[in-house]
């Protein structure tokens, strides 16, 4: 039998293809450096330009962020611990002890949205794990009255020792035999009791109708529960630090005369990861700032409609000048003195795009939002203060890191 020659022609050699440069015509490379590596660094208006995202009548363009390695030929966009530095900036706007509103500038979404998922779910709090009802005489379940006073926040002036000295309470769980580790000690459990009873008020009229006059105890409120300290609770939580309702005047229960309340209540450490009651934010969400730019001008009675498309505050109304109208092709020839919209504050729009869905401002405006300006807004429910709880979720995402950097560094160890 003939034998088949074996193919050994090699393979033809693709050419590799250019990488292709003519779709980045945009970019300038006039001022590459010699000795730099072919690298240049953007300007001022390209950065700018990069961080928008376009807000459009039906649509949203450039959603993606684009700084990173490898996406801009001949720029270097590695991360930078000293440029971060320099650019990061946190500016408050609205501080009061319950509510605050700030700005998070030059920082990535993923990390924006680690601080917001932190400050929901894992920023311990107090509250109510337990009720034992001993005596309950009012119109209200046992189990309901005991959801409703789970959802009472509790606080405490010395936030140092929830974090130092309380441990968490965990239920046991049957299956795995564990034998005494839901058992209540000074370190894991706050005791908290409600004794109260609904009486008449002797000194009130006769034809009084506001029950609040006409009885005693009518309305039991949070600032009823007593906090009842023991073991070394009495060196941590005592006098001005001692444990109590974030609001007092929150309504539990509605008794009337002869009706009795009389209760013993545990309270325990956890996270609104667990249990939404313990989440120490009624709110803690952000938005990116809004952009405005008026390509064009909007003069006159069309100033005044544009005005009326967005929230009060937005935009203004400014007279052209002779300087305006002396510039060519402006769109101000011939108007010295009429009325122009301007943007005022951008950061109060709602961007409703209502300016869009109206023919006269076709062409003259664009919309969007800055891609790394991340305006945060804060609602405590009263267990930490408003600016502490951002605090604390800087505090919080830094021991993750550093837990992740010790395990990588014990993954290095072990791989040797």
């Amino acid at each position: 039998m003939a034998s088949k020659e074996k193919d050994t022609k090699e393979p033809e050699k693709k050419e590799k293809t250019p990488f292709p440069t003519h779709l980045h015509k945009d970019i300038p490379l006039h001022n590459v450096k010699p000795g730099s590596r072919g690298l240049r660094k953007p300007t001022e208006e390209e950065l700018r330009v990069r961080k928008i995202v376009g807000i459009n009548a039906e649509t949203v363009t450039d959603v993606t962020s684009t700084d990173f390695p490898g996406h801009w030929p001949n720029e270097d966009h590695a991360w930078d611990k000293t440029k971060f530095q320099n650019t990061f900036v946190i500016k408050f706007h609205h501080h009061t002890p319950l509510e605050a509103t700030f700005s998070l500038i030059g920082i990535d979404a993923s990390v924006a949205n680690a601080f917001r998922r932190i400050m929901i779910a894992e920023i311990p709090s107090l509250a109510i794990e337990t009720v034992y009802v001993y005596n309950n005489t009012s119109i209200i379940q046992d189990e309901v009255l005991s959801g409703r006073l789970g959802l009472v926040p509790f606080t405490t002036r010395n936030k140092e020792a929830v974090f130092k000295h309380l441990k968490w309470w965990k239920k046991a769980d049957p299956l795995k035999n564990q034998e005494g580790c839901d058992m209540n000690w000074d370190y894991n459990t706050i005791i908290l009791s409600l004794k109260i009873e609904c009486t008449r008020n002797e000194d009130a009229a006769s034809d009084e109708k506001d029950p609040l006059k006409k009885y005693h105890n009518a309305h039991v409120y949070a600032k009823d529960i007593k906090f009842e300290p023991f073991g070394q609770q009495l060196d941590w939580f005592s006098g001005e630090n001692a444990i109590r309702p974030a609001n007092p005047d929150i309504l539990v229960a509605k008794l009337r005369p002869g009706q009795v309340l009389d209760l013993t209540m545990h309270a325990v450490k956890g996270q609104g990861k667990d249990h939404a009651k313990y989440s120490p934010v009624a709110t803690a969400s952000y938005r990116l700032l809004p952009t405005i730019d008026i390509t064009k001008p909007i003069l006159g009675k069309d100033a005044e409609k544009f005005a009326r498309c967005f929230p009060p505050g937005v935009i203004g109304f400014e007279k052209v000048t002779a300087e305006d109208a002396k510039i060519k092709d402006s769109g101000y020839e011939g108007h010295i003195g009429e009325k122009k919209a301007v943007v005022v504050d951008a950061m109060r729009d709602t961007v409703s795009r209502e300016c869009l869905r109206h023919e006269e401002f076709q062409g003259r405006v664009k919309l969007g939002r800055v891609r790394d300006h991340f305006i945060f807004s804060v609602e405590s429910v009263g267990q930490w203060d408003s600016d502490e709880l951002f605090m604390t979720s800087v505090h919080l995402l830094k021991k993750k890191c550093q837990a992740l950097k010790a395990n990588l560094a014990n993954m290095n160890q072990g791989g040797k």
